[in-house]
C-alpha cells in the first residue's frame, strides 16, 4: 500500500495541479482574468439566488388552454377530412373534451367514421412496432353522431409536451436578457420554476415570462367601420382588437393570419434613422419572405396589422411592395420595451398560457450576509480542524491538513469546471465534506495506532492501517454518495445544489484522504525509514 509507481505519482500530482488551476480563477476579478492567456481556465463559481439575490418565480402551465387548443385543431381536422370527401355534416362543435359532429346522410356514416379514425393517433410506439396508448378515442351513436374524445393519456402527453416546450422558450427568453446561469426546471407535472440570480427587476421578468408572444401579421378591415363593429356585431371574418397605447386604439382586423411569427428569422431593437425613436427591425426566413413579398404586393395602400397576443402593436400602411423579407415595427417604444419585444420575437411563442403562482425577490444584502456567515463558518471550522489534527497526530496531522487543503481545492475546481451554481446549502455541503475528510484521516491513523499496539513494526503498521481502513472508508462514503444521488434525483433547487457539492466532496475526500495523504506518508517513510510512529 505504500509503494507508488512513477506514473501513479505523476497522475496524483497532475490531478492536484488541475484542481488548483480550475479553482484559482475564483480569487481574481473578471478584469484580471481577461488579461490572462486564453488557454488558462477562467470559469468562476456562479453564486446562486440565495447568495447574490435575484428573482424566483413559479409558473403553472394552464392545462385548460392546452386542451382547448388541441380540440380546436381536431375540430379543424374533422372539418377538413369530411369536406375532402364531400360528406355532409352539421353540428360540428367542441363539448366536454370532445369534438362531435353529426353526419347528415346515415348511409355515409361508416365512410365518415373511417375518415375521422385517421385522426386517432397513438402517443407512443411499442418496441414491436404496434401502437401504444391513443391520444383520442372515437365513438359513434346510432343517430349518426361521431365523437372524438381526448383520452387522459392524450391530455397528459399534450401537457407534458407543452411544459417541455415552455421550458425551452423560457430558457431562450431569459438567456436573451443577458443574465448569469439562470435555473429553469420542471416542478411536478405542470409547473416550471424560474430562478434568475442577480436580476432584481421582477416585474420585467414577469412580463417576459407571461407573454405568450403569438405574433401574427394580418390585414386591417377597411371595408367596415370599427365603431359600428364595436357597438354592433363585427363581420364574421373580422374582429376588434386594441392597441397597447394609452388610451388603447381599436382596430377592425381580419381573422385570417397571412404570416405567423414562426417564420421570423431574427428581430433586433434599433433606432429609426429619421425620427431617432426606438423601433424593432425583423427579418423573415425564405418562406416567410416570399409570403411577405406576395402579401405586400397584393395590398399596396392598405394598413397591415402586426398583432402580438391579440394586441395590435403596430398598423403601418403598405406604401410599396416589400420584397426583401425584412421590415420595421414602430410604435411608442422605449429602449427597454423595444428590446423586450425583440427578445419575445426571437425566442418564439409559448404553447400555452402561464400563470404565476409564487413569486419572490431576494435582495443582494441577504446574499452578502449569507456569504459572510458561510465564510466565517468555513474559516472557523477549518482552523479548528487544522489545530486538532496537528495537536492529535503531529507530523501525520500536518499531512492530513495538506490533504484537506487539496480536498477543498479539488471541490472548488470541480464546481468551477462544471459551471455549477454555488448556493448556501452548497456551502454547507463543503463544510460537511471537511468534517468527513477529517473523519477518514482519523480512521486511518487510529487503525495505524492499533496495529502498532498489536506488535507490528512502524512501516508494517502504517501499511496495514491504510489497507484495513480502506473498507470502512469506502462503506461510509458509498452510502453517503447514494444518499446524495437520491437527494439530487428527488430534490430541486437548493437541495440539488447540496447534493452536487456533497457528491463531489465524497469523491475528492476519498482521493485526498486515502490517495494523496498516503502518497505524502509513503514519501516520508521512504526518506526517513522511521522506527517509531510520530503519532
Amino acid at each position: 500500500m505504500l509503494h507508488f509507481a512513477r506514473w501513479k505519482v505523476g497522475l496524483i500530482l497532475l490531478t492536484i495541479v488541475f484542481g488548483l488551476l480550475f479553482a484559482l480563477p475564483n480569487l481574481f476579478s473578471e478584469k484580471t482574468l481577461s488579461s490572462l492567456p486564453d488557454w488558462l481556465p477562467k470559469q468562476q463559481l456562479v453564486l446562486g439566488l440565495d447568495l447574490q439575490g435575484g428573482s424566483h418565480i413559479l409558473l403553472q402551465v394552464e392545462e385548460a388552454g392546452v386542451i382547448k387548443e388541441r380540440l380546436e385543431v381536431l375540430r379543424g381536422d374533422v372539418r377538413s377530412v369530411l369536406r375532402e370527401d364531400k360528406i355532409g355534416y352539421t353540428g360540428l362543435a367542441i363539448k366536454d373534451n370532445s369534438v362531435q359532429v353529426r353526419v347528415r346522410d346515415v348511409t355515409k356514416l361508416e365512410e365518415a367514421r373511417t375518415k375521422v379514425r385517421t385522426l386517432v393517433q397513438p402517443i407512443t410506439q411499442s418496441l414491436l412496432g404496434g401502437g401504444g396508448a391513443l391520444e383520442s378515442s372515437l365513438e359513434t351513436t346510432e343517430d349518426g353522431v361521431l365523437r372524438l374524445t381526448l383520452t387522459p393519456e392524450g391530455i397528459e402527453s399534450r401537457v407534458n409536451a407543452a411544459v417541455s416546450q415552455s421550458i425551452e422558450v423560457i430558457r431562450r427568453r431569459v438567456d436573451e436578457l443577458g443574465t448569469t446561469e439562470p435555473s429553469i426546471q420542471r416542478e411536478g407535472n405542470s409547473r416550471i420554476l424560474v430562478q434568475v440570480p442577480g436580476l432584481q427587476d421582477s416585474d420585467r421578468l414577469k412580463t417576459i415570462l407571461q407573454s405568450t408572444a403569438k405574433l401574427t401579421f394580418r390585414l386591417v378591415d377597411v371595408s367596415n367601420s370599427v365603431d359600428e363593429a364595436i357597438t354592433g356585431r363585427p363581420p364574421l371574418d373580422s374582429e376588434v382588437l386594441y392597441s397597447a397605447d394609452d388610451p388603447p386604439v381599436p382596430y377592425l382586423v381580419k381573422k385570417r393570419v397571412l404570416i405567423s411569427g414562426d417564420e421570423l428569422d431574427d428581430a433586433q431593437p434599433t433606432f429609426d434613422q429619421q425620427t431617432n425613436e426606438p423601433v424593432v427591425s425583423f427579418r423573415f426566413n425564405t418562406s416567410g419572405a416570399r409570403k411577405f413579398g406576395r402579401v405586400t404586393q397584393q395590398n399596396v395602400g392598405l394598413p397591415f396589422a402586426i398583432v402580438l397576443d391579440d394586441e395590435v402593436i403596430s398598423a403601418p400602411r403598405i406604401n410599396e411592395p416589400i420584397l426583401g423579407g425584412s421590415g420595421i415595427i414602430s410604435g411608442s417604444f422605449t429602449v427597454e420595451s423595444a428590446n423586450d419585444l425583440a427578445v419575445l420575437m426571437r425566442a418564439g411563442a409559448l404553447p400555452a398560457d402561464l400563470t404565476i403562482i409564487e413569486e419572490r425577490t431576494v435582495g443582494p444584502g441577504l446574499g452578502k450576509d449569507s456569504i459572510e456567515a458561510g465564510e466565517i463558518a468555513g474559516i472557523v471550522g477549518a482552523i479548528a480542524v487544522v489545530v486538532f489534527m496537528f495537536l492529535s497526530y503531529g507530523l501525520f496531522g500536518l499531512f492530513a491538513n495538506l490533504a484537506l487543503i487539496a480536498n477543498i481545492t479539488l471541490i472548488l475546481g470541480a464546481l468551477s469546471a462544471l459551471g455549477a451554481t454555488l448556493t448556501l446549502p452548497g456551502i454547507a455541503g463543503i463544510v460537511l465534506t471537511v468534517g468527513m475528510a477529517v473523519d477518514a484521516n482519523v480512521l486511518i491513523y487510529e487503525r495505524i495506532r492499533e496495529e502498532n499496539r498489536y506488535g507490528r513494526s512502524t512501516i508494517a503498521a502504517i501499511d496495514a492501517g491504510y489497507s484495513r481502513a480502506l473498507g470502512t472508508i469506502l462503506d461510509a462514503n458509498i452510502t453517503t454518495f447514494i444518499a446524495a444521488i437520491i437527494l439530487f434525483s428527488l430534490g430541486s433547487g437548493p437541495v440539488r445544489g447540496f447534493a452536487v457539492t456533497l457528491a463531489i466532496g465524497i469523491v475528492t475526500t476519498v482521493f485526498s484522504a486515502f490517495t494523496f495523504n498516503r502518497l505524502l506518508v509513503a514519501g516520508w517513510v521512504k526518506s526517513r525509514r522511521p522506527s517509531e510512529l510520530p503519532i
